[in-house]
């Protein structure tokens, strides 16, 4: 086994707002490298840093707005988001929550904050990823899973040092929650200040890190600060994770899928023919009906 070793640390790009809901620094994709075929399988990713929403009677998010081709995968650290689709799923995520939607041959989505979250004001931190699906399963059947904390595996650290949460993939032999499409690794490190988490990744899997509490040091040599990115090399298989101070770090790594994207807006295919099919198939209902 070799070290894993970085290829580039990413300050958060300057923010913007999703509806009126979500104020997210984008980091996949970006100006920095970040594309969706070099991060494939994770073709986007948004992360809400931690934010102060104050107290409103209006419900701020993102209103019915359309998917197809991947799956959408949202982790709430701070604050609870709500959310409706056309297949008739509705729900919290709450904080530690994750929602698995796998949008796949079409779907309508809403999501907002949660009423009372609303009317209390607070601080609200996410992170949603978009995971792209190979060819074959782009038009399958979309499905839904809600997975809340206590469902979610987890390996503890010996000592009280911390844990990790097992969303997908596995992590010491614990198996993630999550079912996915193609090799994923999805793991919350949570870590008490001076604790060691170790990884290990195929070389060809691309990997990386955001630092959503705390600060770290990867490889016991490079000091990562709090809503950085930390980009891995394609090469070698093992990395450190130590906790500078106590800190809280998702950890992401798939098998890329070595097809062509066309992607535009909400729609993630292999082809611009299967793009206007999309608009098309959106534009005559087939995605159902949300109000």
């Amino acid at each position: 086994m070799t070290t894993k070793k970085i290829e580039r640390i990413i300050a958060p790009p300057a923010p913007h707002m999703v509806g009126d809901g979500f104020r997210v620094h984008n980091f996949i994709p970006s100006a920095y490298g970040l594309s969706m075929q070099r991060m494939s399988p994770f073709i986007m990713m948004d992360y809400n840093s931690k934010f102060y929403f104050p107290p409103t009677q209006e419900l701020r998010g993102v209103g019915v707005h359309p998917h197809r081709g991947f799956e959408t995968v949202t982790i709430a650290y701070k604050g609870k988001v709500a959310h409706h689709d056309s297949a008739g799923n509705s729900g919290v995520i709450g904080e530690g929550d994750v929602q698995w939607m796998t949008a796949a041959s079409g779907i309508l989505h809403k999501e907002y904050h949660e009423e009372q979250f609303s009317k209390e004001g607070g601080e609200f931190q996410m992170v949603q990823l978009w995971v792209n699906l190979p060819a074959k399963d782009k038009m399958s059947a979309p499905k839904y899973q809600g997975i809340t904390n206590d469902a979610i595996n987890k390996f503890r650290l010996p000592n009280d040092e911390g844990l990790v949460e097992v969303i997908a993939g596995t992590y010491n032999g614990i198996s993630g929650t999550a079912s996915t499409f193609t090799p994923v690794n999805l793991l919350n490190a949570k870590l008490n200040k001076g604790a060691f988490a170790s990884f290990d990744f195929p070389a060809s899997y691309n990997t990386a890190l955001l630092v959503l509490e705390g600060s770290i040091k990867v490889n016991g040599e490079d000091k990562v600060a709090t809503d950085h990115f930390v980009l891995f090399a394609n090469e070698g298989e093992e990395f450190t994770i130590e906790a500078v101070e106590n800190a809280v770090v998702l950890v992401l790594g798939g098998e890329p899928i070595n097809e062509p994207i066309a992607a535009h807006g909400p729609f993630v295919m292999n082809t611009q023919q299967e793009i206007i099919q999309a608009f098309n198939d959106f534009n005559i209902g087939r995605f159902g009906y949300l109000e």
